[in-house]
């Protein structure tokens, strides 16, 4: 087969779904990863195969049960007859640790970091055949300290090495970049957050406005599609915040 591949984690809502429907558009067949939230994935699934027949794949799995990913990397390869050309390492987990655990440094450092080296190294010789790249979601906490959430940025700063070590290791047949989001619109039905300080963030931002998923897809498709002779790179989606 010809057609391009990416497989995204956590693509069944939000970020990771509009992820999938930009590489969709683009022409890309799509591998969607899910844990928990099937049927956001399964009608995500129906909607690009209405689309164009034959494009879109699911796989569930738990990515904190490492052990397994050898599992994981086969139900991926019965996809599209072992193709894959992109990945992406979007799944996260976000919450606030004032007094962290042990299960709570398990599970942030596990989908955050630990998932996506293991993930890079399972399918490096694949994406090494198809000249193919990597692209991990991280967040423009991971340069700054943000209370209560040390855990989280840790783990994300984490990801940011982790982009630089393997683009490095990995180079010249495949490329690793990443995408750092920074203030982004908060999903429908979430909690209500003081909207004296969010729109406090919102000032310190230089454009004046919050990042939408749309925002973060059209730069994960840049890096993946476009940017051929750029490796190692964070890009961040912020607004011009976190570098000024």
């Amino acid at each position: 087969m010809t057609t391009k591949v990416a497989l995204i984690t956590g693509s069944a809502r939000r970020i990771g779904a509009e992820i999938a429907r930009e590489l969709h558009q683009a022409g890309l067949n799509i591998i969607i990863h899910y844990h928990q939230s099937e049927r956001d994935a399964v009608d995500l699934g129906e909607t690009l195969e209405i689309i164009r027949p034959g494009s879109a794949k699911l796989v569930q799995f738990n990515l904190l049960e490492t052990a397994r990913i050898p599992e994981f990397v086969e139900q991926v390869q019965q996809c599209y007859a072992g193709r894959l050309d992109i990945l992406v390492n979007n799944a996260s987990v976000f919450y606030p640790t004032i007094t962290a655990n042990v299960d709570q440094w398990d599970e942030l450092m596990g989908i955050n970091l630990k998932a996506p080296f293991f993930l890079a190294q399972a399918f490096a010789s694949t994406l090494a055949k198809y000249h193919g790249n990597i692209v991990n979601i991280c967040d423009v906490n991971a340069f700054k300290a943000k209370l209560h959430y040390e855990v989280y940025c840790v783990a994300k700063a984490g990801l940011v090495a982790l982009t630089k070590q393997q683009a490095n290791r990995l180079a010249p047949l495949v490329r690793v970049n990443a995408v750092a989001p920074g203030l982004t619109v908060p999903p429908e039905g979430a909690a209500a957050v003081d909207p004296g300080h969010y729109q406090a963030m919102i000032a310190q931002i230089p454009l004046q406005k919050t990042a939408t998923p749309d925002d973060i897809a059209t730069a994960v498709r840049f890096l993946a599609l476009e940017a051929g002779h750029v490796t190692g790179q964070i890009l961040a989606v912020d607004g011009g915040g976190v570098f000024n």
